[in-house]
């Protein structure tokens, strides 16, 4: 009897640079390589190769959840690739969607600022200290969350044109009031 693969999820935060760019548009990092997380896990450089490879040979596109739930789909991965850092991500807010639409002001807002990934682990080792080195993962979703695992990976968002607009309204109406 073969048993069922879980799928795993590992968080990412503050350096992340994940930024809001215009109204829709995010990037950053997804996974850092070589940090310890709360788990004790490290997710290795090139863990996340081969999968990228497969899903591009299929045609098929990494899917991006609210808090991994799989029936709330809110961001389309334009772009998801390895590079010295880590697992960087850039995409599109479907902020036609209820959840999309929230979790733009949310980020702006700086109130929203985890993402994480789901996966299943193909390769690994023990390491020193407990914990595991993650060698090769295979990638099923990059989620925006409320808590990251990784600590020094947190969402850095950018506002958006029109939050900015309105912020730079609300502050000259409180520097107008504080002159009166």
């Amino acid at each position: 009897m073969q048993a069922q693969l879980e799928l795993e999820q590992k968080f990412a935060g503050s350096d992340t640079g994940l930024q809001l760019e215009g109204d829709d548009v995010i990037q950053g990092y997804a996974s850092l390589f070589g940090e310890i997380d709360q788990g004790g896990d490290v997710v290795m450089p090139g863990a996340y190769g081969a999968s990228l490879s497969a899903l591009a040979a299929r045609d098929c596109k990494v899917k991006m959840l609210w808090q991994h739930d799989p029936g709330q789909p809110i961001v389309v991965w334009d772009e998801v690739r390895e590079d010295a850092r880590g697992l960087w991500v850039k995409g599109r807010v479907l902020t036609e969607t209820q959840r999309g639409a929230e979790a733009v002001s949310l980020i702006a807002a700086g109130a929203l600022d985890g993402l994480s990934i789901g996966y299943r682990t193909v390769q690994a080792a023990h390491h020193e200290g407990g914990g595991r080195k993650l060698t090769e993962l295979d990638l099923w979703e990059v989620s925006l969350v409320t808590f990251p695992m990784l600590a020094t990976a947190r969402v850095a968002a950018k506002s958006t044109s029109e939050t900015e607009a309105v912020l730079r309204a609300l502050a000259a109406e409180l520097r107008g009031a504080r002159d009166t």
